[in-house]
């Protein structure tokens, strides 16, 4: 039974989003954004240099078809990036109506999201007042700390000192769907704030908020905060049974690398490992090594969005996917001959942009097999199509679920 790898480079877009101008970046929309072009062309005017030098170098990945995909995605000039495809290689469409996490992986993965996410647009007093009572009833505490649009690791610097003097969590939201609340893993207590995420979960999953997020972190005043690597995500289970689950239902197993099994909800997934993208790298190559026949592996590296795209640092982006594409020959090594590994992405995150939020884009979609091929313009949901023909199995739909 062949094995399969579906690797998503987080945020990695390639432009051409047919409704881009309905998406939007404060009061711009996201008409013309593509990050992989953008961040092509940045470098080859030399305006990427911290850290790096010259035109962006990912020889590995347009040698599978990256530049191609780019081209056919968008038709945008995408300097350095011009190999004839020796993969298969093309591009995908969302149809769903986000360019956030969870749409993104679920329609990869098989299963358009049907419902509008809900979003906490107000920067400051973002929360509506009943919600912020809930989390204080949860929480055993008289109010809560921040309740605004923040960065994860700005606002326990500004706000942390506060926290260990009151006892009450840090509660922050972002252009996301998402709550997340931070707290100190020693003075708060690690399995308190899990508890609070956890409870808290069903309330925001009524609102179509996507994930309650716990954000624990350590230090002083005096020393600094930081976070720690024990976040937990509480996201809304997939409205229908994804590839994940498709590839369980034939008796395969799967394993998730990164923040999949958090997106999923843990659903059809046997086991997650989770750290930085290096080491997350070596859990690739080890699934690469160990993988049983017939096996799915299905990994995020969430570093190109979280850490660059976000904050717009074209330079560090650039350095993200050189070093990812540096690993690429390594991870073929450990490949056998049937194996079908595809890397894509679940929206874009230009880091050339105005404002902070993902762009509306098409992505890529590159890799290698037992046969090459040009695979066109496909739908996101394309991309599980593929490797179930792959792996040999069956899409479960909706409605035998429901009969």
């Amino acid at each position: 039974m062949a094995r399969a790898f579906l690797v998503v480079m987080d945020s990695v877009g390639c432009g051409g989003a047919p409704d881009a101008e309905q998406f939007f970046n404060g009061d711009v929309p996201d008409s013309g954004a593509n990050t992989l072009a953008h961040i092509a062309q940045e470098c080859a005017a030399g305006r990427a240099e911290t850290g790096r030098s010259g035109p962006l170098k990912l020889h590995n990945l347009d040698n599978l078809g990256l530049g191609a995909a780019v081209t056919l995605a968008s038709g945008d000039a995408c300097p350095g990036l011009g190999a004839t495809p020796v993969g298969l290689w093309g591009a995908a469409t969302e149809t769903s109506r986000g360019k956030d996490t969870p749409t993104g992986h679920w329609e990869l993965a098989g299963v358009p999201t049907p419902w509008a996410w809900h979003y906490f647009p107000d920067t400051t007093n973002s929360f509506p007042p009943e919600l912020v009572a809930r989390v204080c009833a949860l929480a055993g505490t008289d109010g809560i700390l921040g309740n605004c649009h923040a960065s994860g690791t700005l606002i326990i610097d500004e706000l942390g000192a506060e926290h260990l003097k009151t006892g009450w969590p840090i509660c922050y939201t972002s252009v996301d769907s998402v709550f997340q609340i931070a707290a100190h893993e020693q003075a708060f207590g690690l399995e308190r704030l899990l508890k609070l995420c956890r409870d808290l979960a069903p309330i925001v999953h009524d609102m179509k908020v996507g994930r309650v997020i716990a954000r624990p972190f350590v230090g002083t005043p005096e020393t600094g905060f930081t976070r720690t690597p024990n976040r937990r995500d509480f996201a809304l289970p997939p409205p229908a049974p994804t590839l994940c689950d498709w590839a369980k239902a034939a008796g395969r197993s799967v394993h998730a690398i990164g923040k999949i099994g958090d997106i999923f909800s843990m659903q059809g997934i046997d086991d997650v490992r989770k750290g930085t993208d290096a080491q997350l790298m070596q859990h690739l190559y080890d699934a690469a090594e160990t993988a049983a026949d017939g096996s799915l592996t299905f990994a995020n590296f969430v570093e190109f969005d979280s850490v660059y795209g976000h904050r717009r640092d074209v330079s560090g982006y650039a350095r993200a996917l050189e070093w990812f594409d540096a690993q690429l020959p390594g991870l073929f090594a450990r490949l056998r001959a049937d194996d079908l590994i595809l890397f894509t992405a679940d929206h874009g995150n230009d880091p050339s942009w105005i404002g902070s939020d993902h762009t509306r884009e098409r992505v890529p979609v590159v890799g290698r097999g037992p046969v090459p091929q040009a695979l066109g313009l496909i739908p996101f949901t394309g991309v599980a199509a593929l490797i179930a023909a792959h792996m040999g199995i069956e899409p479960i739909r909706p409605e035998a679920v429901s009969a």
